[in-house]
């Protein structure tokens, strides 16, 4: 038995004008009664609305909540209201996923008064950038403006910004960061995309970051990598426990357990998977399949408050949400299971527990925060949230609501009056067409339970004579399609019975991205002006499922406004793969593309075309030669106007007689007491707590790998060996790689320039401490992926050993 909660059903205009142009519905405007599935005695209460594209929340310790608008106003709920006036106000750049996207409070606050938000700057050219303010009450300090980071320039791709900032139990402050919709970033530490960031309070980038040493400047604040579009994640009180959200691609939803150095796969890999140098992820879901569906995996937080409100059961859960389903799921860190916790929300996109112990959403939909918590037995309702006063015109639809609490059932009776309206026992009160009889009418609900019952202050319905107004798209015409880097113009008209026709300052136009079953902003509420044009972005979302929304509202001088939207559906044609010889495998924006393969896109926006190479096929090694539109081995092209074929071609090569090379095993970690003596085809090893050998302990022991490489083409390679602990690299009788120190897994390189068919000396030299024990060896070059250094390179040097 689960607990029904009947939500706000708002004012809707568009049901009584006819509305819009195409036949998709707007969940934007068009808001019907939502069901939010809670279990028992649990209740969802909205605690306010009226905040404006909400992304994110954070709770001050005395119950205040600092929200993020999109738009670039950060606002305060104080004691259930929401304060008028910001307590910062950022000139921000709010087209697609960008604007103020993330806030967290300092460790001591507000002993240590210091406010952080992470946003999108727009000078000298959009960025996103890390800052800190100084709180003095509800309102920041004039000028305490202190950039901890400005991040890269950001590419003409709204979307994939990341976002969310929290401090860790070490005090440590953690940001994550999109890829910038440019896949090929996340694997990269020459930029911040696509990557959780750790600092200290001031900005300063600790010494113990897992790439400290190995990158350059602010990349060195790099904690984790290998990310698409890290939108949310949480660290649990206490253990310091980090869960990371990733919003994938096409497929699937994953949330990651975040740890220092750690590569998640995009996009080499997405969902489950157990490719050697990535991390799986703890749960993911499905787009289109599975038991558990969801399009973006949004909000997430730690149910572990100091005062737990909940039953004991939930404590220690992870609750995270999908922006599209609208539901909410608790993850067992102990057990892996996940189980449903609530459905129905409306595009829930944060998660945050209060200092009362309820769980908090932020209700980006209706631009409200909800609270949902657990009612005791013999609790009496009570009304939070009365139902408004409301003002519309004749013939226009209205709906009151209320928001009570109590222990469930709850029982409704509506007045008109102060007398009993028969069969109106629901949360809301619609009344289909207003006439003007019903102006000056007091409507009021009398809620009740097995506890008790109160009587709900009263909300006055005025109807005016008005005619609301009415609003057209004029262009782009119905059936218009767009090619995305070629601007979108729109214009439209307001007509009123009263006012005649209706100048600019009546207009308001919003343009929404809208991919399978969700939607994404991509021009933000703009008013005063009846046209303009947008840009539909070549870089970003690759599906062909997508299309463009454009709003317009108008309003008369009697407030009463009309809304209607207009579709811009793609241009598409038909890409299609093939390899010579056939079946070869190719990458499409960094994942695999089988071959022969098609795939459908929009023309005009950019692709990235790759190969595997080398790659081996029934005993063949083939290595890439030429792709037919002449571009490098992984190159990007923009989607031409004509379906196009791609076709890349590659040469066979005979294997080399390489076997691998001469492996020493030492019991002791400073390659002394020599124990075993073998040939290793390759060295790609991940022993964790097992020893390499019976004869070996699974700790401090050291291993030497000594022997020849030789190289398939004359460039510079780049040597890479992920270890813990200690690792040195020579190649040709150079060191290329030191880190002969005590350290968790991490990932090493060194370059050099190789002379192809040329045998090289190399030896690389290892030691294990305590723990788990990894010992890798890869290269890559600009015409070789990366990948394990196979044994058919490697000759083993001669034995010293009789």
């Amino acid at each position: 038995m689960r607990t029904t909660i009947i939500l706000l059903l708002q004012v809707c205009l568009f049901l009584s004008l006819g509305g819009c142009t195409e036949e998709r519905p707007s969940r934007s405007f068009l808001q019907s009664q939502q069901q939010v599935m809670l279990p028992p005695r649990f209740e969802d209460s909205r605690l306010v609305v009226g905040l404006a594209d909400p992304v994110s929340m954070t709770f001050a310790p005395d119950g205040r909540i600092f929200v993020c608008e999109q738009g670039g106003r950060l606002r305060i709920i104080q004691d259930g209201k929401l304060l008028p006036e910001p307590f910062l106000k950022l000139n921000v750049d709010p087209d697609g996923e960008r604007g103020l996207l993330g806030v967290a409070l300092d460790p001591e606050f507000p002993d240590e008064p210091y406010v952080y938000v992470y946003y999108t700057a727009t000078s000298p050219s959009e960025h996103n950038r890390l800052s800190r303010f100084t709180a003095n009450g509800n309102r920041a300090e004039e000028g305490s403006e202190r950039v901890l980071l400005d991040l890269e320039p950001l590419g003409s791709a709204t979307n994939h910004n990341g976002g969310a900032v929290h401090f860790g139990t070490d005090g440590m402050l953690y940001v994550s960061v999109g890829d910038n919709a440019r896949s090929s970033n996340a694997q990269a530490l020459t930029n911040l995309y696509g990557k959780v960031l750790r600092f200290d309070k001031n900005g300063g980038i600790p010494s113990d970051n897992p790439f400290f040493t190995r990158a350059e400047g602010n990349r060195r604040s790099i904690w984790a990598l290998g990310l698409r579009n890290p939108f949310s994640f949480a660290v649990q009180p206490g253990t310091g426990r980090l869960f990371i959200n990733d919003v994938g691609q096409s497929k699937w939803e994953e949330l990651n357990e975040g740890q220092a150095g750690r590569n998640y796969g995009w996009p080499d890999t997405e969902g489950p998977t157990s490719e050697t140098g990535f991390s799986a992820p703890l749960y993911a879901y499905q787009h289109n399949a599975g038991e558990v569906r969801g399009c973006a995996i949004a909000g997430g937080t730690f149910y572990n408050p100091s005062q737990p409100q909940f039953p004991a059961e939930y404590v220690g859960k992870y609750f995270f949400a999908d922006y599209c389903e609208g539901w909410i799921r608790m993850f067992n860190p102990q057990t892996r299971t996940v189980e449903l916790f609530t459905e129905g929300a409306d595009a829930p996109v944060d998660l945050d527990v209060g200092p009362d112990g309820a769980l908090y959403y932020l209700d980006r939909g209706a631009g409200a925060i909800h609270r949902i918590r657990f009612v005791a037995p013999g609790q009496p309702p009570t009304i939070p949230t009365p139902p408004a006063s409301q003002r519309v015109a004749v013939g226009q639809p209205v709906t009151f609501t209320v928001g009570a609490t109590g222990t469930p059932p709850l029982s409704y009776q509506w007045q008109r009056d102060g007398k009993d309206l028969p069969g109106k026992t629901s949360s809301s009160l619609a009344l289909e067409r207003a006439v003007l009889g019903d102006s000056g009418a007091r409507f009021r609900v009398r809620v009740s339970n097995s506890s008790g019952s109160v009587l709900s202050a009263e909300a006055v319905l005025t109807v005016s004579q008005d005619a609301p107004p009415v609003a057209t798209v004029l262009s782009p015409p119905e059936g218009a399609i767009f090619t995305a880097g070629q601007a979108v113009t729109f214009s439209g008209r307001g007509t009123d019975a009263e006012d005649g026709t209706l100048p600019a300052s009546a207009f308001t136009w919003r343009v929404d991205f809208h991919h399978d079953e969700h939607q994404h902003p991509l021009m933000p509420p703009t008013s005063g002006q009846t046209g303009g044009t947008f840009m539909p972005p070549e870089v970003g979302e690759t599906s062909s499922n997508v299309w463009y929304r454009i709003h317009l509202t108008v309003k008369d001088s009697q407030g009463s406004t009309h809304e209607v939207f207009r579709d811009i559906l793609p241009r598409k044609v038909k890409l299609a793969f093939a390899t010579e010889p056939a079946g070869l495998q190719l990458t499409l924006d960094g994942q695999p593309q089988g071959t022969p393969g098609e795939v459908t896109g929009v023309v005009g926006v950019m692709r990235t075309l790759g190969v595997v190479s080398p790659q081996t096929v029934n005993g063949v090694r083939y290595v890439f030669d030429h792709w037919s539109d002449g571009g490098a081995e992984t190159h990007d092209v923009r989607t031409p106007a004509a379906d196009t074929l791609y076709r890349a071609s590659f040469r066979s090569e005979t294997s080399s007689s390489g076997t691998g090379l001469l492996a020493e095993y030492f019991e002791a970690p400073d390659l002394t007491r020599p124990r075993l003596q073998r040939v290793d085809p390759t060295v790609d090893f991940r022993w964790g707590i097992v020893p390499p050998d019976a004869s070996l302990a699974p700790d401090l022991f050291s291993v030497r790998w000594s022997g020849s490489v030789v190289p398939k083409f004359s460039e510079t390679y780049t040597f890479f060996t992920v270890t813990n602990d200690g690792v040195r690299l020579w190649v040709d009788g150079k060191l290329l790689i030191d880190n002969w120190t005590t350290h968790t897994v991490a990932e090493d390189s060194g370059t050099i320039a190789l002379q192809a068919g040329r045998i090289y000396s190399l030896r690389m030299e290892y030691y294990e401490n305590k723990g788990t024990a990894t010992a890798r060896l890869l290269w890559s070059s600009p015409s070789q992926r990366k990948q394990v250094i196979p044994a058919e390179s490697l000759q083993p040097a001669t034995s010293s050993r009789p």
